[in-house]
């Protein structure tokens, strides 16, 4: 019989409904039920193409025995670590503190009150490795709770009373003052300590793409002409491009490389890495005209499209990492690896052995059981460039054949606003007006399902339907980043327009009186503690994702409170930048913008007149560091930066603003990318 997650939206939750565990998801009603009974609560938290969550939902929350004791034991909450990261930062940093790490499944129980007071990840349903099994972990908490009680209270008091103490608000520098060149070349010193000179990235396994310390090399370079910064984006970009976390076959990119060579990934796609590295390099080909960097932005945009794109015009979250290995067991990287005696069986001995030459695939493997993951090393004019686009045609149609990963197809607002500020400016520079088309569509569904008449965001959607959970700051942020994006590509103004009143918001509901920003709103569902986090991890911090969206709304509008809000939200930047660049990438690539100014750039003209568009596509290609362009016709007045910027001799022109101060309009393209260069 379904347990109370049938009617859930989110597909993890879902995936849990037919559990012998009697699920709750994250309500005041569980919690109410948890005291009625005077019981503990188990927090279950994870998403769907997390592997080792299926790994322990197989384990333990199927099994009829186990849901039996935590039945009757216990209150089961299930929550969608997508679909609430406010509830999942929360207890993830109680879990880090107290075991000094963490991911998912996040395994938390909690008093009636949601005070946290026992930690884990994954449990194994027998003991191994060190590790007691699930059962031993809730016979323990179970005996605790009925022997220990007044114990269990004080330790679940001390730490809600360490959370509350970790607020940041207080904690900016004195002075809020943005990062200056000693603190971005400081940055820039300790990314090259970090930087792995074999194999590219930063750091050794697991290894993760760093979307965003690579944008910040790539303004530095723009800025300052640093060749070091340069160099480790290049090196970088063409390690992953080559390398097995790239998906060889069919684009797009995997979560991480298992390993410091970025030869074995963890198979899952999500939407956010693939948004953030389009975007990556098609700004690495903007800088340096790399075919590869071309290459790579382009695939990894039809990928978004062809496997991502729900039938509302929205991005999905992501692929499982799990698939069908065609004898009905789900396997991670069953869709994606191939053996030698695969290859032959659809290519022939021939260009199969040309096939596991150029793609790494040998009899020992590279993964699991003798199965290798195709990379594709250097051989560019070593081999027959026609040869390996027909063997990677008839291996992409073969391995559409094999049963395909689980989408988890929830349409997460900030996640899909990264892709429409990729999707857009890889359409722009690649002259796919398909891409625009699809960015613009999900920009559509943003405004018509997320967005509810006081301009405020619902995170998530499925189907067309939005969920029932408010937007966080994320949210916010990374959709005015993505329809900035989209106006300065298509010229509708009205995407600035919306961009403000979703960066309104963020200073009404989440900015403190100092300039520190929260992750959650004012009037949000109050936790144990209201979550804030200035650090980029997978994607950019709300932080910094919203300092960057209103430094550019700042520039397009000449809005000084935007401006002063951006640079006080960069104070923490200043704060990091020296101590932890890795993991304050995107904050430091907006500070670059504001170092550079940004420059802002308005364009005026007749629509579709081939001397507006040649200006225009000079703007969008400008290097320098974050800078803003407006299109309009004379006279528009949608947005400020357009207004009072006539024709040249009735010719279109484009207006160069820096500080305050502008440039005398030019006419000429050349000119244009000549002052547009960092």
């Amino acid at each position: 019989m379904p347990n109370r997650l049938a009617h859930e939206t989110s597909p993890y939750l879902l995936q849990h409904a037919d559990n012998p565990v009697d699920w709750w998801p994250w309500s005041a009603a569980a919690f109410e039920e948890a005291r009625r009974r005077g019981v503990p609560v188990l927090l279950s938290v994870g998403y769907s193409s997390c592997h080792w969550c299926h790994v322990m939902a197989h384990e333990s929350f199927e099994d009829p025995a186990t849901a039996e004791v935590l039945n009757e034991h216990f209150v089961a909450v299930k929550v969608d670590r997508e679909e609430r990261p406010d509830v999942d930062a929360v207890y993830m940093e109680a879990v880090q503190a107290a075991t000094g790490q963490g991911g998912w499944p996040m395994t938390v129980f909690l008093t009636p009150d949601a005070e946290p007071f026992y930690f884990g990840t994954y449990f194994p349903p027998e003991p191994r490795h060190g590790m007691p099994s699930f059962g031993q972990i809730l016979d323990g908490v179970r005996n605790a709770w009925a022997d220990r009680r007044d114990e269990v209270g004080e330790v679940a008091g001390r730490i809600v009373a360490d959370l509350a103490g970790r607020s940041l608000t207080g904690a900016l520098p004195a002075d809020r003052r943005p990062p200056g060149p000693e603190e971005l070349h400081g940055a820039l010193m300790g990314l090259t300590r970090d930087f792995d000179a074999v194999h590219g990235g930063f750091g050794g396994a697991p290894k993760f793409p760093p979307s965003m310390v690579l944008e910040f090399l790539l303004r530095h370079h723009a800025r300052t002409g640093s060749a070091g910064a340069l160099e480790m984006v290049q090196a970088t970009g063409a390690a992953m491009a080559r390398g097995g976390i790239y998906d060889q076959l069919g684009g797009g990119f995997a979560r991480y490389a298992v390993d410091a060579t970025w030869t074995v990934p963890h198979f899952e796609k999500m939407l956010y890495d693939n948004a953030l590295l389009c975007r990556t390099y098609a700004h690495l080909w903007r800088s340096t005209g790399s075919d590869l960097a071309r290459r790579i932005a382009v695939e990894t945009a039809d990928f978004m499209v062809r496997e991502l794109r729900t039938d509302q015009g929205g991005f999905a979250s992501a692929l499982d990492a799990d698939s069908d290995d065609g004898t009905g067991k789900h396997v991670e990287g069953a869709y994606y690896v191939w053996t030698p005696e695969q290859l032959r069986a659809v290519l022939g001995d021939a260009d199969a052995e040309f096939a596991a030459t150029c793609f790494g695939v040998t009899e020992e493997g590279t993964f699991e059981e003798g199965a290798s993951v195709l990379q594709l090393p250097d051989t560019e004019g070593l081999v027959d460039a026609e040869r390996v686009a027909s063997v990677k045609r008839r291996l992409l149609a073969a391995r559409e054949e094999r049963p395909r990963p689980g989408r988890d197809d929830k349409v997460v607002a900030s996640w899909n606003g990264l892709a429409i500020a990729a999707l857009a400016e890889t359409g722009a520079y690649f002259d796919r007006p398909d891409l625009i088309q699809a960015a613009t569509d999900a920009a559509d569904l943003l405004v018509r399902v997320h967005m509810d008449w006081h301009a405020r965001l619902h995170r998530t959607s499925r189907d067309g339907t939005p969920g029932a959970n408010s937007g966080v700051l994320e949210d916010y942020a990374d959709v005015a980043e993505g329809f900035l994006t989209l106006a300065s590509v298509t010229g509708e103004g009205v995407w600035v327009e919306f961009a403000g009143f979703f960066l309104d918001t963020v200073l009404l509901q989440f900015t403190a009186e100092d300039g520190a920003l929260y992750d959650t709103a004012a009037d949000a569902e109050a936790l144990i503690r209201r979550p804030q986090d200035p650090t980029d991890n997978a994607t950019p911090s709300g932080w910094t994702a919203a300092a960057g969206a209103l430094l550019s709304y700042a520039a397009l509008t000449g809005s000084g409170l935007h401006r002063d809000a951006a640079e006080r939200a960069l104070g923490i930047v200043t704060a990091l930048a020296g101590r932890a660049p890795r993991f304050i990438g995107w904050g430091l690539a907006v500070a670059e913008a504001a170092l550079d100014g940004p420059r802002e750039v308005a364009v005026v003209g007749p629509q579709g007149d081939p001397a507006t568009i040649a200006l225009h596509r000079a703007a969008l290609l400008g290097t320098a560091p974050g800078a803003v362009v407006a299109l309009g016709v004379p006279g528009t007045d949608e947005v400020p930066l357009l207004q009072d910027r006539p024709l040249v001799d009735g010719q279109p022109a484009a207006y160069v603003c820096r500080h305050f101060t502008c440039e005398r309009p030019t006419t000429d393209p050349e000119e244009l990318t000549e002052r547009l260069r960092g």
